[in-house]
């Protein structure tokens, strides 16, 4: 049986709960045809004194491995914790907020010690064996993990108006809602294009680790009902090894830009035009980009491969980057927090080129993004939609690709996890 309480004697300022297991006394058998009578005194519970404490918690801002063993344990069993763990892990990379167990008996010997090093893998120490309980060894262990194929629905509507609440409202994680925005980038701009009454349907790798959390594999298939259309997606691994998504008559749904240099905002705040009344000078003067609502901070990426031509502050435009690619384009990215390139990099689409900001001439923090083609500003939002699509499948491969879009059709029907 266990109890708890906290540990609120502590010398330290770990925030910790103490759970303190009592030793227990077994019966033994004896070789007896009638066992003596007990007397009422003796029927009652004895109580006996607790032999182990287990203390859980999070490593604080700043702590390290000597201050958490020195707070529980004596000076000299704390240091060879840390010796033995430092032959498994470097010490300087304990990361603040990150749970651990730390089981210690009542004379002060580490019984147990739990860390999680990440997402997949934790710490144990523990005795080097029964012969030794004194001498501790350490192991970097991965979690055990489950992996199923998922299936989840969800729906845009007032209650759920963007798709990572839909999500979330479906029992998913923000990271499947990425996942699932990178397999349409190239149909529908989840910036502006979201419209109520839109419906997702998504068959997915879920993995569960063994600590309770949870990670996602590959997207299967998919369908997106947007704006009255069906969109379908269906992933298919070519023999190079790379993977992608078409739809179901082969034809990919990447395309040669991405509609939008952001991943999720709920609107666009200022469109194309050749005379729009400046929000901060008042003059009526042209405006040749799409101005998009996002926090300080949200990442922005390339909406295309190409080459960096420009990284860095410009006047009115404030901190600024701008790609060169093929066929005569040029994407520019205004009003930068912070860049992440450099002038004559090569970028790959959605690769992080910087984030938003409000510098240089602007009123709050928004994505200023610019589309230029043979030095000629354009509209980005009409240009996107004559975009041609990537590569279909190819002819000689089509016969694996229809028997594997028919497995995945068939994930999709199955029905949903929630």
């Amino acid at each position: 049986m266990a109890t708890q309480r906290r540990c609120s004697n502590r010398p330290w300022r770990w925030a910790a709960v103490c759970a303190v297991t009592i030793g227990c006394l077994l019966p033994v058998a004896c070789a007896r045809e009638e066992a003596p009578p007990i007397s009422e005194r003796a029927r009652a519970d004895r109580l006996l004194h607790p032999d182990i404490e287990i203390i859980k918690g999070t490593i604080p801002r700043n702590g390290t491995l000597a201050e958490l063993f020195r707070a529980y344990l004596p000076e000299e069993h704390a240091e060879h914790a840390v010796q033995v763990i430092t032959t498994r892990m470097d010490p300087r990379k304990l990361r603040a907020e990150r749970p651990f167990t730390l089981t210690r008996s009542l004379d002060g010997f580490l019984r147990a010690f739990d860390y999680q090093v990440d997402e997949d893998h934790y710490l144990r120490v523990e005795p080097a064996s029964p012969d030794a309980p004194h001498e501790l060894a350490a192991n970097v262990v991965a979690y055990k993990r489950e992996e199923a194929t998922a299936v989840t629905t969800g729906h845009i509507d007032k209650e759920t108006p963007s798709l990572f609440e839909a999500m979330e409202a479906a029992g998913e994680a923000a990271d499947l809602s990425v996942e699932l925005a990178a397999v349409f980038s190239g149909e529908i701009d989840f910036n502006s294009e979201l419209q109520p009454g839109d419906a997702f349907r998504v068959a997915f790798q879920k993995i569960t680790r063994e600590n309770g959390t949870v990670a996602y594999g590959s997207i299967l298939a998919a369908e997106f009902n947007n704006d009255g259309r069906r969109l379908e997606a269906f992933r298919f691994v070519l023999p190079d090894g790379k993977a992608g998504y078409y739809d179901a008559n082969g034809r990919s749904l990447k395309r040669f830009f991405l509609k939008s240099p952001l991943k999720f905002e709920p609107r666009i705040t200022s469109r194309f035009s050749y005379s729009r009344r400046h929000p901060v000078l008042n003059v009526r003067r042209a405006h040749l980009g799409v101005d998009y609502a996002a926090q300080i901070g949200a990442p922005v990426v390339a909406v295309s491969n190409g080459v960096v031509t420009r990284a860095g502050f410009s006047g009115d435009a404030g901190r600024l980057v701008a790609v060169r690619h093929s066929s005569g384009y040029e994407s520019l990215y205004l009003h930068l927090s912070s860049v992440a390139v450099h002038v004559g990099q090569r970028v790959s689409q959605g690769e992080l080129v910087g984030r938003v900001g409000s510098s240089g001439l602007s009123t709050g923090p928004h994505l200023d993004y610019r589309l230029r083609k043979n030095g000629t500003y354009v509209n980005p939002l009409t240009e996107h939609r004559r975009m041609p699509p990537g590569d279909p499948i190819p002819p000689s491969l089509m016969p694996a690709f229809t028997a594997e879009r028919g497995r995945s059709a068939a994930l999709l029907t199955a029905p949903a996890d929630r």
